[in-house]
């Protein structure tokens, strides 16, 4: 975001012929994302805000959205124009650029709106859209029919198909010019499904949620949230999505976490209008405050009191000046938080601001439950009440899985607690189904011991008791339990579960039987036999001993091992991390994995941490991470990997994603011609340069890339899902991080 200024900024480079129209994604965060739409009047970064700039009355100038604040695009409305001959006269000679002297991005509305507050449209739909082309407007939106959340289900479904039934002549009439295909659906999923998919069978640029604003008047965030989860997951990728009338800065995260790019509204200064200031949290009346609930620029020299002596139209200015600061300030944490892989817990801390947003978040992130079909009569708690039931049960998790899926894990940095939303976090969701889906134990499993007690890292309190377990007992498995579940102590120093920053009590949580067995069935092991050992403090060894006897096992712990000993067992437990790694972060079966570590050497520094992994002649295979507990692909690695493959090459782009395919391998990218030098170069691989990939492809994992011939021709992380490859058509698709050449 443009950093603000009291100067005269220069007008924007039209972006080129070609990309005209084109979406890319350059950051990410699971399904929130930091884009570029190209337009004739620049390129348009998202998430954006699109002031409502009515043509009559202009509260804060379009001039000084753009010079002052650096508003790349705003919203108007074309129906006014079209309706007003003076306006219309000015827009059709001078443009709409000019007739509102903005140089950026303008989109306009076309009157749908209108017709639900006012019902008094009478343009055509021809006509609208052919209006917007001639003013010169960058987005045109066709002539949509409203639904409004009142509405039943037979009057929404023809709302839908008569707006569908105008797309293609809106197309026509648009003649290239890019074009707004709202979505429409009221609050029933099935027809926000159908119009989803029959608006994005057609070329818009742009789809608008429409007929949320009643929605969000009522402050039914609930519905809102299920709005988005009924629509995103079907639209096409390589379109931005709008959340149109959507303006309050309270809903940002929810919504860019979501996956939302563009919002619009004229809250800013109808808002003022009323001497409301908008907030993160809500709104605030300028009458009850003696001080300010934020310290913006444009008030940094007044107080409440000064404000509301001021005359009426120097204080409604002023008032919608403060608010369109908050706003942009509210969407440029946003824009930071998805750039920190936070998003989330943004929109987490800010749910808890609001009772209806509070409500929303909590149905998104509470499973439902098929115990009962009606609530108790007693007290439940906040996440017992958002719980789906009777119809709604189940519906909508392949929309969550739709949010997860797209997560990356590990990443970087701690995790901070949160409480019980903690656990709902889309990445440590991620974490924990790869973890269930992928690992397996090694051989027969006799028994398991439970460490716990301890934040990360582990290993400065286990390493030596490790290695006496691998030498004595190595048919019994060694488990951690940290807060964020159970996981192998091959996978020790593994983000987020290793990574935790929690209160001490979180930790000392004294573990349970009956949750230590689930999480042990989930992971293959079912009815083993356990013990656990807290690990803090002192007398570990001993409690050691006493899980061990409490198995009937030999618990000699205190008996040295010789230097033999513990050689063989340090190059054990490394050989099983870099399986373990392998399958869980490399998607690679046990049998493979193992094999391509067989008679593998390890490269450790002064801590005694694997840095590189090297094959039996010495080529760098894998090198573990230290800052997330990750494991990077070498290209020697990429090789024997993809010479283990059994699936055949793919030979399309998947317009679909989901969880099969474990043991399979990294995900393949095949690539055309043009791109193979590049790839064998090291470049990156972009979009619109790749004809196949393996439906399990997901952002932040590692993936090979191979030419139509099956020839290997490098690896890298991918940025995308395989959807998104298939549809987006500019910007990185894989960071390249080898190359192989001829």
């Amino acid at each position: 975001m443009a950093a603000w200024s009291d100067g005269r900024r220069d007008d924007p480079t039209p972006c080129r012929e070609q990309d005209r129209g084109r979406f890319e994604v350059t950051q990410r965060d699971g399904r929130a994302r930091l884009g570029r739409l190209h337009t004739e009047h620049g390129v348009l970064e998202t998430p954006a805000l699109l002031p409502v700039v009515n043509p009559n009355i202009r509260t804060v100038e379009p001039r000084v959205m753009w010079d002052k604040y650096g508003i790349q695009a705003l919203i108007t409305n074309s129906y006014i124009m079209w309706k007003h001959d003076d306006l219309r006269e000015v827009a059709q000679r001078d443009g709409v650029h000019g007739l509102l002297d903005f140089p950026g991005v303008i989109m306009t509305d076309s009157g749908t709106f209108q017709s639900y507050v006012y019902g008094d449209v009478e343009v055509g739909v021809d006509e609208i859209v052919a209006f917007q082309r001639s003013i010169g407007v960058d987005i045109a939106t066709m002539l949509d029919v409203f639904t409004r959340p009142d509405m039943n289900a037979s009057e929404v479904e023809r709302a839908v198909r008569e707006t569908e039934a105008r797309a293609k002549q809106s197309l026509e009439a648009a003649e290239g010019t890019m074009l707004n295909g709202p979505i429409q659906g009221g609050v029933f999923r099935e027809l926000r499904h159908i119009s989803a998919q029959l608006m994005g069978a057609h070329d818009f640029a742009v789809h608008p949620i429409g007929g949320i604003v009643p929605v969000m008047e009522q402050q039914r965030y609930k519905e809102y949230a299920k709005i988005m989860m009924a629509t995103l997951p079907l639209l096409p990728p390589d379109r931005p999505v709008h959340m149109f009338g959507c303006g309050h800065p309270m809903l940002f995260p929810m919504s860019i976490a979501l996956g939302a790019d563009l919002f619009d509204s004229a809250a800013y200064a109808l808002f003022a209008r009323d001497g409301r200031l908008l907030t993160p949290w809500g709104t605030e009346r300028i009458d009850d405050l003696v001080d300010w609930p934020l310290l913006m620029p444009c008030v940094a020299g007044c107080t409440p009191a000064e404000v509301r002596a001021m005359e009426a139209e120097a204080k409604e200015g002023l008032l919608a000046t403060y608010n369109l600061e908050v706003t942009l300030a509210e969407l440029a944490r946003c824009k930071q938080a998805v750039r920190d892989g936070r998003i989330w817990q943004l929109a987490e801390q800010r749910s808890h601001q609001h009772p209806a947003l509070r409500e929303a978040f909590l149905w998104l992130t509470t499973p439902p439950t098929f115990e009962r079909t009606a609530r108790p009569k007693k007290f439940y708690t906040d996440r017992d009440a958002a719980r789906d039931i009777d119809r709604d049960q189940g519906m909508w998790e392949d929309a969550w899985d739709w949010v997860v899926w797209s997560q990356q894990t590990p990443r970087s940095g701690g995790v901070m607690w949160g409480g019980d939303d903690t656990f709902s976090r889309p990445h440590i969701a991620k974490a924990r189904r790869n973890l269930q889906m992928r690992w397996t134990h090694e051989g027969d499993v006799s028994h398991a011991v439970v460490f716990h007690g301890i934040r990360g890292p582990f290993r400065e309190r286990i390493n030596e008791v490790l290695e006496w377990l691998s030498t004595h007992h190595p048919s019994l498995e060694p488990m951690i339990l940290t807060p964020l579940g159970l996981v192998p102590a091959s996978l020790e120093d593994l983000n987020p579960f290793a990574h935790l920053d929690a209160p001490p009590w979180v930790l000392r949580h004294q573990p349970e039987a009956v949750r230590i067995e689930r999480a042990l069935q989930r992971l293959g092991m079912t009815n083993l036999p356990f013990a656990t050992v807290d690990v803090a403090g002192d007398g570990m060894k001993q409690r050691l001993a006493e899980a061990l006897a409490s198995l009937r096992l030999d618990n000699d712990v205190h008996a040295p091992l010789t230097p033999e000993q513990r050689d063989a067992a340090r190059r054990r437990l490394r050989m099983k991390q870099a399986v373990a790694k392998q399958t869980v972060l490399l998607n690679t079966s046990h049998a493979t994995a193992r094999s391509v570590v067989e008679g593998a050497s390890f490269v450790v520094n002064r801590e005694g941490r694997v840095k590189n992994i090297n094959d039996a002649e010495g080529e760098h295979l894998f090198s573990p991470r230290l800052r997330d507990g990750g494991m990077s692909l070498a290209t020697a690695g990429a090789k024997a990997l993809y010479a283990h493959r059994t699936e055949p090459l793919p030979t399309d782009l998947p317009r679909t994603e989901w969880w099969g395919h474990v043991g399979q391998g990294p995900a393949v990218v095949v690539v055309d011609d043009d791109a193979e030098p590049f790839v064998r170069k090291g470049r990156n691989v972009f979009h619109g340069f790749a004809l196949a990939c393996d439906p399990w492809l997901t952002p932040g994992e590692a993936c090979l890339i191979a030419n139509a011939k099956g020839d290997l021709l490098g690896h890298g992380v991918a940025q995308c899902t395989s959807t998104e490859l298939a549809n987006l058509r500019k910007g990185i698709a894989v960071k390249t991080r080898g190359g192989l050449s001829r």
